[in-house]
């Protein structure tokens, strides 16, 4: 998995811009597959409660919350 891409879909995620699936790749340079993954791992992985709205085509972010990437050294 593309760390990178993982990142700008959590970034869509947050803003509820995705679109569908299929837009979610294109936008991000990926497959679809890719995307489904994405967030079975966005799920398990960081436990994350991310949904799908078929009304508005995006996920989204079903509580309130927020995911952290940086390596924080002790003191």
């Amino acid at each position: 998995m593309n760390i990178s891409k993982i990142k700008h879909f959590i970034h869509l995620i947050e803003k509820e811009r995705t679109g569908s699936p299929q837009e979610s790749a294109t936008k991000i340079g990926t497959s679809e597959r890719s995307i489904y993954l994405y967030v079975k791992c966005i799920k398990k992985e960081l436990k994350a409660p991310v949904r799908y709205s078929r009304f508005r085509k995006t996920y989204y972010f079903s509580e309130p919350g927020n995911l952290t990437w940086e390596w924080k050294k002790k003191r």
